[in-house]
């Protein structure tokens, strides 16, 4: 099966390394058990990947520095910490600190705040992120936008500001160490990335439209009259299994001299129900 490990990947499935001096180990049957969140039911496959970056990463899982999360039948996301990744940059010989804040609306201003420190009247526009390396004579400087990350979630509705920092903080760090952090990505990343919509692969059923929908907010939209409209339902033919000589001949009749004249026969009957109809779009 495709989800299915190969027999050359088992001896992955079970993994020690160590993070920060400590020993780690991990079995797919504890990364199942212990460390996935959600409802959706983790795979061989799925779990192998996550014992790899942790591996690879040097990440503890039990620190709840990497954890995966599944809903349904959707994939797996692997989810590393903020804190991973300032463990990550910290380690590396070249890492010269960073700054980072809140971009907002005041008034009529645009203001680029420190910290998550906001005013109630400020509106939130984004967060900016600069993360500094000593071999470099530029910082890496990283500003976002909170339409594309605050989805409605309940830690952004409560902490808004502090949310979008981090978010900036993370993006800047990964791009100032391509190397250590390329492939790691936070909850809020993962969320972006498969934040796609479905109702454009949808097919759109449009709703049957009446003479309203048609004519719309014309001027000339015709209205109706106030009289009832004469139920204009013909008849029932009534059933006949012969007819005399007499109105057999008047028929021949008829139909030789070009058919039956319905408005000869109906006279004011017919008028009438044409001037009833025409009232309708007066």
């Amino acid at each position: 099966m495709a989800n299915e490990v190969k027999e050359k990947d088992k001896d992955l499935m079970s993994t020690e390394f160590e993070v920060n001096g400590q020993s780690v180990k991990l079995t797919s049957n504890t990364v199942k058990t212990f460390l996935a969140n959600g409802n959706g039911k983790i795979t061989d496959q799925e779990a192998l990947m996550f014992i790899s970056l942790c591996k690879y990463q040097h990440l503890n899982p039990f620190l709840n520095e990497a954890y995966l999360v599944k809903f349904g039948n959707s994939p797996a996301q692997q989810i590393v910490s903020k804190d991973a990744f300032m463990k990550r940059a910290e380690s590396n010989s070249e890492y010269d600190g960073l700054k980072a804040g809140c971009i907002v609306q005041r008034n009529d201003d645009i203001k680029y705040t420190k910290g998550a420190f906001t005013l109630d009247t400020d509106k939130i526009l984004g967060g900016w992120a600069e993360v500094y390396r000593k071999d470099r004579k530029e910082p890496i400087h990283i500003e976002i936008s909170s339409r594309e990350f605050s989805k409605g979630q309940a830690t952004w509705k409560q902490m808004p500001a502090n949310m979008i920092r981090k978010t900036a903080i993370v993006n800047a760090l990964r791009e100032a160490f391509p190397t250590d952090l390329g492939a790691m990505y936070t909850e809020d990343d993962a969320n972006t990335q498969q934040n796609t919509s479905r109702a454009d692969e949808a097919p759109h059923n449009e709703p049957k439209k009446n003479l309203d929908d048609l004519v719309g907010n014309v001027s000339n939209k015709p209205e109706q009259a106030d009289k009832p409209v004469k139920d204009v339902t013909p008849d029932p033919v009534k059933e006949s299994n012969s007819m005399s000589d007499e109105e057999a001949k008047r028929a021949y009749d008829e139909i030789k001299n070009g058919g039956i004249d319905d408005d000869a026969e109906t006279g004011k009957e017919s008028e009438a129900e044409s001037d009833g109809q025409t009232d309708l779009f007066k």
